[in-house]
């Protein structure tokens, strides 16, 4: 058979695929079946279905994507594959056919190819019969695209392009009753004035008990640990040793320190004696002197490294880290953070504050914590400081890390490393920016005002 041309089980998994796609319910549901169920009749690794912002300029957006729940606006590779969409395509060849690899990449995302992407793309529009591009379906994989790949994704396209519009539906114009627009301007009015009722701006956020200015006990010397003598989120007092070291290299190297501290001080000593009778060992002395003293240098610097092999709390406390066997056996570098030392009466609260969901903040905002261990009974706390910028959270978020102070009379009955979720107020607004501020930021962002 030629190998251009589709095999009848191709054609058949085509025609089962196309039924699916007629047969969807929903739009989500079809979604779904395009970037998870098309690798029926084509392999690839990764999906990724993008659809039309903008019936002239023919931006995309990313909507879903294969082996993925839920797309997360803010999450780096999203943003990088919009706008290497946006970058590689105009208006015109975005409705095109085209295979890319990293030759056609832009040389500012080049990093971003590297990184989030596999080495061969196959950009398929939807398109439909009249002309419309709705969209587009992006395929990655590990392997080139062969011809008869690509004329068989061109036509399950044209099936995904008129389901989708079948299930949204075309924009009608109808001519609505003079009665009915009247009670639509009372409406209108009505929700306007509920509208500008004033309401406190609040922002839901993870929240976590977290201990106020830990001691941080860091490795001393490089080295493996030997033993941990504490479990994780016990008391501690000072000067107690909470971890060891191997101690046998460190050992042998001062015993041999010794030694060789010994046999420079006798050959010293030899051509000081000596030294009155034979004008050659005379000559020595100063050299002799200067490698008794260098050695005696390495058995102070071999006894100090023996001295930190037990390494001892600088604070009493409660001792925060993993677990003892993420440790043992592990070496570690000079300066790498083992474990924290804490008062577990000195407790604040570290928020993180999607980016998404970010509101201006002021040093005394309130907060309330829903603890997962006592939902029913909020606690009270308040702002003490916010970072300056947004750090990488968690599942590729960004975030901003927001410290509280609690009640002193709730502390008592908090640990360290209760989470739940903190609800943090800020300043008063209407109640429509409060409930539109999302799709008012989009709109500023996409509009550029």
């Amino acid at each position: 058979m030629n190998d251009q041309a589709p095999d009848l089980s191709s054609l058949s998994r085509l025609f089962q695929l196309e039924s699916l796609a007629r047969a969807a319910s929903t739009p989500e549901a079809l979604q779904f079946l395009i970037v998870n169920e098309t690798r029926q009749l084509l392999a690839y690794r990764q999906a990724y279905l993008f659809l039309s912002t903008h019936p002239i300029k023919r931006d995309c957006e990313l909507v879903t994507a294969s082996s993925v729940s839920v797309i997360e606006r803010n999450a780096p590779f999203v943003r990088w594959l919009e706008h290497f969409i946006a970058e590689v395509f105009d208006s015109n060849t975005i409705a095109t056919q085209r295979i890319l690899d990293i030759s056609l990449c832009p040389e500012k995302l080049k990093s971003g190819w590297k990184e989030y992407s596999l080495p061969f793309l196959l950009w398929t529009p939807m398109i439909l019969p009249d002309g419309t591009f709705i969209g587009g379906l992006l395929l990655a994989r590990e392997i080139p695209w062969k011809e008869n790949e690509l004329a068989l994704c061109k036509r399950l396209n044209e099936t995904y392009a008129h389901a989708l519009v079948a299930l949204t539906g075309r924009k009608k114009i109808h001519r609505t009753p003079k009665s009915v627009r009247v009670a639509a301007w009372v409406t209108v009015l009505m929700v306007l004035l509920v509208f500008l009722k004033p309401i406190r701006l609040s922002a839901l956020a993870p929240a976590e008990v977290v201990p106020e200015e830990p001691v941080i006990v860091s490795a001393p010397i490089n080295g493996v640990i030997a033993d941990i003598l504490v479990a994780p989120n016990t008391y501690v007092a000072q000067g107690d040793v909470i971890f060891r070291f191997e101690d046998t290299e460190l050992r042998n190297q001062h015993i041999v320190a010794e030694k060789t501290l010994a046999v420079a001080q006798a050959e010293y000593r030899k051509a000081t004696q000596s030294a009155f009778q034979d004008v050659e060992s005379k000559a020595q002395v100063s050299l002799l002197k200067t490698q008794t003293e260098l050695h005696e240098t390495e058995l102070a610097y071999a006894r100090e490294l023996l001295s930190r092999v037990e390494v001892r709390a600088e604070k009493s406390g409660i001792v925060i880290y993993s677990d003892k066997s993420d440790w043992i056996g592990q070496p570690v570098q000079v300066g790498e953070r083992i474990m924290d030392i804490a008062d577990a009466n000195k407790i604040h609260l570290k928020i993180s504050l999607p980016v998404g969901d970010a509101i201006v903040l002021s040093k005394g905002a309130d907060v309330d914590v829903f603890l997962d261990a006592d939902p029913l009974n909020p606690l009270k706390a308040v702002v003490t400081r916010t970072s300056y910028k947004a750090e990488k959270h968690s599942q590729d978020t960004m975030a901003y890390r927001i410290y509280a102070d609690l009640n002193n009379q709730e502390q008592g009955k908090l640990r360290i490393g209760l989470q739940g979720t903190a609800k943090v107020y800020g300043e008063r607004v209407s109640l429509f920016f409060y409930l539109f501020r999302r799709p008012i930021s989009f709109v500023r962002q996409f509009l550029g005002i």
